[in-house]
């Protein structure tokens, strides 16, 4: 097996299969349901939001998704360090939404599990742990600093700091056991993915073995009618040409 199939089978560069334009795809959908998410706590719930920020933040996203549409073919495959900048990015971009809308009293604050949850499943084990600390870190700073959610009346919503913390334990715990758990399983469906891929290339190299072994036994069987016949010619020839030495000599090294 050459270096490069053994480089493909060990899992260590899985991360490049990830089309960029998943990421996209998946992008437009978090900036929907930000934009959605938004609209709703403003024109329903008469929430006091900071429009302004939080549209700029979302702006980022979208300037981001089109640059990259512009400047990079769809089916471009992301290194493990683009992976790695392009979900830290959308870690940074929503726990920003989440400080301009209440930090841990917004229950949105849930969704900092999806980077994580991302990384852990097509990411190096390094990658992944950076991720994830990164992650209890801004959820630990936006347990304490945020913007508080107002009402249309200037009343501040806020959750007793019993369920605050309570929400900060959760996410912690969650953050690394789904990290953990989405790590462990994409790595044994890997080393399956491996080892059918390294059988299926045994199997092949046997077929090609096989059939190889095959056109050199028609070839030989292909060889050896003319070789018996040429040998049973020249011995015949030897014996009639007993009375011309010359002549038999040449014979004799045919039959040889």
């Amino acid at each position: 097996m050459s270096d490069p199939q053994i480089g493909l089978l060990s899992g260590q560069e899985r991360s490049h299969w990830i089309r960029l334009r998943t990421l996209i795809l998946l992008r437009w959908v978090a900036i929907a349901g930000q934009v959605t998410a938004i609209t709703v706590a403003q024109r329903m719930f008469d929430l006091q939001l900071q429009l302004l920020l939080c549209y700029v933040a979302i702006g980022i996203s979208v300037a981001g998704n089109l640059s990259a549409m512009v400047l990079f073919p769809e089916n471009k495959r992301l290194s493990e360090f683009e992976n790695f900048l392009t979900i830290l990015f959308d870690l940074l971009q929503l726990s920003f939404l989440l400080y301009l809308t209440g930090g841990l009293h917004n229950p949105f604050a849930l969704l900092v599990l999806g980077p994580v949850t991302i990384s852990a499943n097509m990411m190096r084990l390094r990658s992944t742990l950076i991720i994830g600390a990164a992650a209890i870190i801004l959820v630990t700073l936006l347990a304490e600093f945020h913007l508080p959610l107002r009402t249309g009346q200037g009343f501040i919503l806020r959750i007793p700091e019993i369920f605050v913390f309570g929400n900060w334990v959760a996410i912690v715990i969650a953050v690394m056991f789904l990290g953990a758990y989405s790590y462990k399983i994409a790595a044994e469906m890997r080393s399956m993915s491996d080892a059918l891929a390294a059988t299926q290339m045994a199997l092949a190299r046997e077929q090609k073995l096989t059939d190889l072994g095959g056109v050199i036994a028609a070839a030989a069987h292909e060889m050896g009618t003319p070789l018996a016949t040429i040998k049973l010619a020249s011995a015949e020839l030897i014996e009639e040409l007993e009375d011309d030495p010359e002549l038999r000599e040449d014979a004799a090294l045919i039959r040889e």
